[in-house]
Formats: structure tokens, sequence, C-alpha cells
């Protein structure tokens, strides 16, 4: 159950319909049946794959497809149930980096994007293999053919020669490509989960006699919440249960389910599946959980070989509050509410408290998916089924590990331009991160890294399961704010002061009110009102007083949101007004946010129902309320900015590159850490300035090259090396100030001597000039892909831990957040009196070190410590790379789990 699987192995996608379809190199054993599919292809669609009908053609081609490995040469096929139903092949011509290409699906397949996903395919095999174009010959009567290669959406040119078109794809994988590959995903995977979430007919499999059997539970919330469909029981030992007919076996259904519920022992569920798959089953939810290894690959493997989509196991279900596909197959206590809110969880126990909550507040949901150890169906499923359902107006999501997070975050940010994505940031601590692996099976993430994905992609992520529901009710019920500044009122002078504090702890701000604003509150207010920011409106103040106040605020340009916040008293009881439904009057919805805050609330969150239909967000305490708009305020922000651009970089040598990381890797099968000539030689690859340096293994080595390299000071700095050295400061193997040829003798004889044995060379350096000391490093997540890190540096980087982190590959936007997240962020701009540092040279840095931690996957990490910034330049004065023996994957490329 890998989620990647480098090119060459079996992988499993979806075509345009959602079926499954296999995609594997060809092998020797499968001419009989690619033989067969030429053949039996009609006289014109063999013409126009061979310009001509003649039968010979069809085995020549046969012959070539499965035929003994060659160098230059590739073929894929694609198999439905064991079934060839296209080849895909390229031969490597005279020029090494071309390649002709042959596609052909057989008769009955056409129209279904057989030969796209193939190509696609095709195209990162021929990449990998440094291929960085396709030519084909093709006749120019063939339509469909040419309509394939211009939407795969790769640049594309054509020469025509009389009846003949020739055209050449070049396969270079730009922001278009990978937004075509997209669409074409979204609408395989969306087609794919139809029999899951719109089923024409449902059969609960495994349920029980008790009462409180799972299997029993699923039957009744599937009668009981206005399931229109078939549903069907099974159970070999009953009729009926609970007035749904049962049936002894899947075979004995009157008719073949879209989707089948698993409720049967941990033993039971691959067999099981398997007879579902072949009596046509296109669906499973599997509920039963403690499968072991065998019993997890027999369920996988039998939903890959019949084409079922699988939510689970270990799963509390699914269900869908559509009126005309109401679906709750799931063992929640009580029914979903129908509403807006898109919900997919691993836990059960969180998404009962999700389906609870959002109830609670008037919100409900429109799809709900447990997806419990989710080995098939994923949170990316689900935000494209929402994206695409016109029903979804708010995606939850708790995921406690993530199997293409690439993937994830192109799909994620695509769909929060639409609808806003939130998440609960599950495994934050390292009991949280061992507790989610343990719960998934899955490798746990660190907490860096995922915050990274999160911002980048513009999921709103909060701490708790409460604080969700907060900025959930905030986010369904009110315009976003343009920005962070707030105006507080209150009718008690001191919970304004708890709201003050509450918004400038979550990063808001208090806006000041002009003498405008200001005049205009004192007519409007009882006698002692304070119109400062808190607004203190006293005890005194009436219901429309109050809501005056609120709506001369929000009229005000300076202010982005208001929060009021209201404590019972007794004159408001005595002259029977209720200050709250002041928020919840007028011509309808205000345009900035308005949100209650009303102490001693019963909830810590709910909706209130205002006159023209719309609702206000109340909170029992300020910091959520402030929580909750600080939210949106992040929201806002990210929805301003415009998507980040890729970033054309010149003198980049990637080939030498990945040639210097074989070498390397040929001569040290299990990897390490690089010499100094090797990651300079590497850094120059990149053009990624470094200080002037020189190796030396003697004395007299090192006195000559300090001579040479002495800097307008006449200092040097001697380094001291061997495998394995990380941390020189700690172990004094530097000699920094160095003058004359005396000094740096004694330098060296020093590391001789404390170094016996271990010493295998130093490095010789200028003193560098002086500006600030940052560090940049890189490092390959094994689920996330490359993470690039900046922040302050030097001896200091690890007690003060000032970094920021962004997802490799970096685009602008990525490049500006990382320099302007650390706290150290204002000595680079300037701050102190130094002036800016060179911004620009910065920037292309960390763009270099993304570049090259995509092009080269064997790249486990890399550290820039120090970085030193100056107004002059950038320069990388110590380096240290690792490298480990791993094979290239590509997150876009489309495929199953």
């Amino acid at each position: 159950m890998t989620d990647h699987e480098p090119t060459g192995h079996p992988v499993h996608a979806l075509l345009t319909d959602g079926t499954t379809v296999r995609i594997r190199p060809a092998l020797s054993e499968d001419h009989a049946q690619v033989l067969r599919m030429f053949e039996e292809m009609s006289a014109e669609n063999l013409r126009l794959r061979f310009f001509s009908i003649a039968r010979s053609s069809a085995r020549r081609a046969a012959d070539r497809c499965c035929g003994p490995a060659e160098p230059g040469h590739r073929t894929l096929v694609a198999e439905v149930a064991g079934q060839v139903i296209g080849v895909a092949e390229y031969q490597v011509t005279e020029a090494p980096d071309t390649a002709e290409i042959g596609l052909a699906v057989a008769d009955g397949h056409h129209h279904l994007g057989v030969g796209t996903l193939l190509l696609e395919h095709l195209v990162s095999a021929a990449r990998e293999a440094s291929i960085s174009a396709f030519t084909a010959d093709a006749l120019a009567e063939n339509h469909t053919m040419m309509k394939v290669f211009a939407d795969l959406g790769l640049r594309t040119e054509r020469h025509f020669e009389g009846p003949e078109v020739r055209c050449t794809v070049l396969l270079d994988q730009d922001e278009t490509y990978l937004s075509a590959v997209e669409e074409r995903g979204r609408t395989s995977d969306v087609a794919s989960l139809r029999p899951l979430l719109r089923p024409g007919s449902v059969a609960v499999i495994g349920v029980g006699r008790k009462p409180g059997s799972v299997g029993r539970a699923i039957v009744h919330n599937l009668r009981t919440g206005g399931l229109t469909r078939r549903l069907y029981a099974v159970n070999p030992n009953a009729s009926s249960f609970m007035g749904v007919r049962a049936y002894p076996s899947v075979n004995a259904l009157p008719l073949v389910p879209d989707l089948a519920v698993l409720a049967v022992p941990a033993a039971a569920v691959a067999n099981t599946a398997e007879e579902c798959g072949k009596a046509g089953v296109r669906a499973l939810v599997v509920v039963s959980a403690g499968l072991d290894r065998d019993q997890a690959n027999g369920l996988l493997t039998a939903c890959r070989t019949h084409g079922m989509r699988l939510v689970g196991p270990n799963c509390l279900g699914i269900a869908n509050t559509e009126t005309d596909y109401s679906l709750n197959a799931t063992f929640a206590a009580h029914q979903p509410q129908r509403g807006t809110a898109g919900v997919a969880v691993q836990s059960g126990g969180v998404g009962i408290a999700l389906l609870d909550g959002l109830s609670h507040l008037g919100i409900g949901v429109s799809t709900f998916a447990s997806l419990g150890d989710k080995y098939d169906v994923s949170g990316n499923d689900m935000l494209q089924w929402w994206e695409s359902d016109g029903r979804t107006e708010l995606a939850l999501l708790h995921l406690e590990s993530f199997g293409n997070p690439r993937a994830f975050s192109r799909t994620a940010r695509r769909v929060a331009r639409r609808i806003p994505v939130l998440t609960v940031d599950a495994g934050r601590t390292e009991a949280g991160r061992r507790a989610a692996a343990s719960h998934t099976a899955a490798a746990a993430t660190r907490t860096m890294t995922r915050r990274a994905l999160f911002a980048q992609a513009g999921i709103t992520a909060t701490s708790t399961i409460a604080e969700l529901l907060e900025t959930a009710a905030l986010l369904h019920s009110q315009p976003l704010p343009s920005g962070s500044r707030v105006a507080v009122v209150t009718n008690a002078g001191g919970a304004g002061v708890l709201a003050a504090d509450a918004c400038a702890e979550a990063g808001l701000v208090l806006a000041p009110l002009g003498a405008d604003v200001v005049g205009d509150l004192l007519a409007l207010l009882p006698q002692g009102a304070r119109p400062g920011n808190p607004v203190d409106a006293t005890a005194a103040v009436s219901e429309a007083q109050l809501g005056r106040c609120v709506d001369r605020l929000v009229g005000h340009p300076g202010i982005d949101a208001v929060l009021v916040v209201l404590v019972p008293t007794a004159l408001a009881e005595a002259t029977g007004d209720d200050l709250t439904r002041a928020l919840l009057r007028g011509p309808g919805q205000r345009a900035r946010p308005v949100v209650a805050v009303r102490l001693g609330q019963d909830v810590p969150v709910t909706l209130l129902p205002t006159e023209d239909g719309s609702s206000v967000p109340a909170y029992a305490d300020p910091q959520s309320a402030a929580r909750a708009l600080a939210h949106a305020v992040d929201r806002a922000r990210w929805l301003s900015r415009p998507p980040g651009s890729p970033q054309d970089l010149g003198g980049i040598e990637s080939d030498a590159a990945r040639a210097l990381v074989d070498t390397y890797l040929a001569e040290h099968p299990d990897g390490g850490w690089l010499a100094p000539r090797e990651c300079a030689a590497l850094l120059a690859c990149y053009d990624i300035p470094q200080l002037p340096w020189a190796w030396a293994e003697t004395e007299d080595d090192a006195v000559f090259a300090a001579e040479r390299l002495k800097g307008p000071d006449g200092l040097t700095v001697l380094k001291a090396h061997w495998p394995g050295l990380l941390h020189k400061s700690e172990q004094h193997a530097l000699h920094l100030d160095l003058r004359g040829d005396s000094q740096v003798r004694a330098a060296y004889r020093d590391f001789e001597t404390r170094f016996a044995g271990l010493l295998t060379g130093v490095v010789v350096q200028p003193l560098a000039e002086r500006g600030i000391e940052l560090f940049a490093g890189v490092v390959q997540d094994e689920v996330f892909g490359p993470l690039v890190l900046f922040g302050l540096g030097g001896t200091a980087a690890e007690v003060l831990a000032d970094q920021a982190a962004c997802l490799a590959p970096l685009t602008d936007l990525d490049v500006h957040d990382l320099i302007t997240a650390p706290r150290c962020a204002p000595l680079l701009f300037g701050q102190g009196g130094n002036g800016p540092v060179d911004l620009e040279g910065l920037e292309q840095l960390l763009l270099r070190m993304s570049r090259m931690a995509c092009d080269l996957p064997q790249l486990a990490e890399a550290d820039f410590n120090p970085v030193l910034a100056r107004p002059g330049g950038v320069t990388t004065l110590d380096v240290r790379v690792r490298l480990l023996p791993r094979q290239a994957s590509n997150p876009h490329l489309r495929r199953l789990r």
C-alpha cells in the first residue's frame, strides 16, 4: 500500500468514467493479448494507427511492444480486469533526448481517457530518462489523435506533409500541464466516487442478530435516514432485519448493489471484498477493524482488481444528506443534519464530535466520510468531490496522515480559493505524532512540515475541535474582514479589557477611532460612555443605542470587524432590552463581520438568527471570538494574494548535479555526507555563491592557501574536516582571525593533535566580512518531499529556533514568506541602521536551493550555516550535504494510493 511507486512499477489509476485501470510495463507474456487487441481493431482504426489495413503491421507492432528489453525503448500497457485495453511506447531516435511514440487503444474503450492516461505515464518515464521531446507521425484526418495531443497540456508543434502530420510534443512539465493533469484527475475521481456517495442501491454485509451490533446500527440508520434507494442485508442465518430483506450471500442478492458496507470480522474482510468485486459491486465501506497485513493486502488487492473504491477499514462510515441520495451508512447515534459542510475525518470519535457540533450550530453537513485507516479514499478525494457537488460551502478535515501531500496541497490550494478548508492540526507534539502513527499505521509527520503545507495551501489550521467549530461558525455566517483592525464594543468596561487582550494575543489590532467617530458615538450612547477602543457603552446602553453604535463602527472605513462583548445586567432586564437583539436587526447582512461575545453563555459558540435569515456567531469568551476572527483575517489575506508563480533560473546544470550524485552513491551505496570538494561542486551546479576556499592536507598546504586567500585585513580561517563531522563549533574544530604563517601553522598543528586519527584535511577561507548570519537548509521529508528552511543562523540557530519553512518547489510568494516570517526579518530590511541586505540575492539563494532539492530526491538534507547576508551580497560560508539512495517519484502522476 505504498503511496508513491517509481515509474516502471504497476500502478492503478482512474479513467474518465471512474473505472480503475492498471498501468504497467509490457511483458513478453502480453504478446497474445496485445496482438489480439490490434487484430480486433476495425479496418478504419487499423488504418489510422498503422497507415495501412494490413494485419502484418499489427503483428510487427505486438512483437516490438512485447519483445526483449532494449535501451531507449519502453512500452506501457493499460489493463482492466486482466485485459489489455491500451498500449503506449517510445523509442529513442538518433537524437538522444527525443523519442518517437506510438499509441493504440482497443475498440470499445475509446473516449474514456485511456490514451491520455498512458501518455501521462509515458511522459513521466521519458523525463526520468532525460528525454525532452516526443515525436509522432499520424494521418492528418486522425482528429482523435490530434485532439489527444492538443489536450495533453504540453506544447505541441505540427508539421504537415501531404496527408500526414508530424507532431512534436515538448515534455516540459509546466503549470499548464500540471493543471491539465489535475483537471483530468478531478473528473475521473468524482466519477469513481458516485457509486460510493450517490449509490443506486446499498447492501450491508455482516448484519448481526444482537441489537448492539454495528451492522444492525448501520441498517437502522439507513432505514431511518431517508434512504430512497434499494437496501439489502446479508446474513446467512436470517431472512430480514428491521423490515429489510436479508439474503445469505452477495451472489444471492436480486441485483448487484453499487455500494456494500462490510461489518464482518477482520478475518472475513478480504474474502467478502473479493466476492463483492466478482459480483460487480462498485464501492465498499469497511467498518471492520483489526486487519493484519495479509488481510489488509487482500482487501486492497480485491478493490484494485475489481475497480472498487474503498472507504476504511476501521471507520465510522459515510453519509450524504442530499434529498435524492439521502444516505447514512454510519453507526453514529444521531442522524446528520442536512447542511453545507463537507466533513472528512480519520477518527470516528472526532467525526461524531464534528457531526454533533455542526448540527448544534445549524450548519449541518453535505457529505461525511470517516476515512479510518485510509487505504484508498482520502481527504484529497473528498476535497475534489466537494469542489464539484454544488452544495458544499465549508470543508472540514481531520487527517492524522497524508498519502500524497504535494498532490493534496495542489488540490487544497485550488479548492480553498472557492470555499474555506479547515483542519485540526493533529499530532503537533511528539506524543501526538506517535499516537497518530500508531492509530493509522502511517509515518508521523513533523509539525513544521505540516504547517508549511497548510499555510501554502490556504488551509485554516486550528489546534482543537472546539476552535475548528468556532471558526467554522464565523466563516459560515459572516463576510471576511478586509484586514486585522477591530473595534470592541461592550456594556462593561472590564469585559472590554479582556476582549482587548484577547485580540492582541490573536494578532488583531484595536483600531484608533478618529474625532468624527468619537463625536458620533458620544451623541449615540448614554451619558458616561467612553468612546475609545474598546468602546464602553456602559450598563445603561439601550438596545437601540447599541444597534446604532455597531452600525456606525461597521460603516467606518478604518475598521475591519466589530467585536461586541455583552454582560447580563439588571438594568437591561428592568427596561426589557435584549442587547443581543441589537445585533440581529437591520437591513440585511452587514458589510463587515460582527461577532458577539455573551459572557456566561452556556455553549462555547452558537449562531444567532437575524431578521434577514442570516446569522451572527456568539461566543462564550473573548479568546474564542478573537481566534476565529484571526483565522478569518488570515484567510482573507491569503485570498487577496495572487497565486505564486515559479521563477526561471539561469546557470542551472541539473544533469551535472545528477551525475555527481550518481557517482557518489555508486561509491557509497548507503549514502553519507559529501566532502568539501563535492559540496562545492554541487553548489556550483546551481550557481549558489560560496566564500572562496581551498583544501589542505598538510601544514605547508594550509600556509600556502592562507597566503593566497587572505582578505584585505590579512586574516584567514581554518576549519577541520573528517567524514561525519557535523558541528564544528561544538567540537572546537575551527580557528578564526588567523594572521601570518605562524598562526596558521599553530592552528593546523592543534587540529592534528586533538583530532589525531580523524582529521582528513582542513578548509582554508578568508575571514568573511561582517554581516547578518543566517541559516538556509533543505530536508527531504519521507512523506511530504523537500522542505526549504530559513532563519537566523550561526551558533545560536538551534538555541533560538528562529526558522520558517516552505514546501518546495518555491514560488515567488513562497520566497517572500520565507524571508519575512522569522523574527529576525526586520534586520534584513534595515532595522538597526545597517541598511537592507541583498534581498534579491537572498531570494535567489532560496530558489536555487529549492530547485536543487526538487532535482535531487537523493538529497536527504543540506545545511547552509552560516549564510552571510550584507547589502553588497549573500555568501555561503559553510555547507553540509547528506545523500541517501532514493529513487525519484513524480507526485503529480495520476495514480491511486
